[in-house]
This record gives structure tokens, C-alpha cells and sequence, in this order.
């Protein structure tokens, strides 16, 4: 993990802060009447389905209703973006949509590529539809790292996804930059 006691965001520093500036606008993390996509490599499935399960079980606490999450199935992460993209774009584009994958290192250049390329298809996504699109890819130098990320518990990088998604659209719908 790179995040750290001594890099963690402090809210009591942003309460000290909030008066110096005309407007704050914070995130927070209610599902309620959203919808949501999650868009899934079937690549190196067994780990995805754990960053799956933990991006459902936030969605769920958040209230997000079961009927409101659609979850896509790609075959690898380099074709997240296009999914990713029919989401956001749809008729009834989704609220947010959170990707889910594991790039893991190999022997090979393969990884930089299929690792950037997503990354910058999932950013070009929400950068053109202004739908929020969460990078929730791990890009890992092992399998164990890979199972580490993807930890049933709090740490599990899809709860996190689900999360960073929720409060996109919440911070996105408040003050100045609402309805922009």
C-alpha cells in the first residue's frame, strides 16, 4: 500500500481550512436513486470477482437499489473503455461507472501497454461524457499484490472504486459546477 497515517486526508485540517475559501464542496457517499454501472475484465477473473464483490457491497451500503447497478463483462481491460463508454453515453447514460480489472506484470511490454491504454480510456471516457468513470484497475507487479488489493475487507480496491464514484457524482451535483 502507498497510503499512509502520515499521507491520509484529515478532515479536522479541512475544517480549519473551510472558511478561507466562498464555497467547499465535499463528497459524500449516498446511492440512493443513482445508477450505477461496473464494467468487469473477464482477465484474470478469480481477482476481479473479489474487487466485484467489494465494489456490490458498498453500492449496496451506500443504498444504491440492486435494480439500479448493471455489471458488463469485457474480455480483457484494454476493452474497458468502449463498455465504459457505452454506459456513460447510453439513451439513459449512468450516474458513474466504476471499471474493475487486474493488470499484473509479466516478462513482457505487454503490461505498460494494456495498463496505459486503459487508463487513458477510462479518462477520456468521463473527460467526454463528464459521466465519472473510476479507474479501479489494478495494475500490480504480482499475484500477490493482486490478492492484497483485493482483500475481502475494507481495504478491497472495488469498495474503494464504488466509493470514489458516489462521491464524484455527489461533489459534481453541488454548488458552482452543478448542471455545468
Amino acid at each position: 500500500m502507498t497510503s499512509s497515517k502520515d499521507t491520509a486526508f484529515d478532515p479536522a485540517g479541512l475544517d480549519e481550512l473551510r472558511g478561507r475559501a466562498g464555497e467547499s464542496l465535499e463528497p459524500e457517499a449516498l446511492g440512493r436513486g443513482l445508477r450505477v454501472a461496473v464494467v468487469c475484465a473477464r482477465f484474470n477473473g478469480a481477482i476481479t470477482l473479489r474487487l466485484l464483490e467489494g465494489a456490490l457491497e458498498a453500492l449496496e451500503a451506500a443504498g444504491v437499489d440492486r435494480a439500479d447497478i448493471s455489471v458488463g463483462w469485457v474480455p480483457g481491460a484494454f476493452e474497458i473503455p468502449l463498455l465504459a463508454l457505452a454506459y456513460a453515453d447510453a439513451e439513459r447514460p449512468y450516474d458513474a461507472v466504476v471499471t474493475l480489472g487486474a493488470v499484473i506484470r509479466g516478462d513482457t511490454g505487454h503490461y505498460e501497454l494494456v495498463a496505459g491504454e486503459c487508463a487513458r480510456g477510462v479518462q477520456d471516457v468521463q473527460l467526454s461524457t463528464r459521466v465519472p468513470v473510476i479507474f479501479g484497475v489494478l495494475t500490480v507487479n504480482s499475484v500477490e499484490q493482486a490478492l492484497e488489493r483485493s482483500a475481502p475487507d475494507a481495504t478491497n480496491k472495488g469498495r474503494e472504486a464504488a466509493e470514489s464514484a458516489l462521491a464524484m457524482v455527489s461533489v459534481l451535483r453541488q454548488g458552482s459546477v452543478a448542471n455545468s
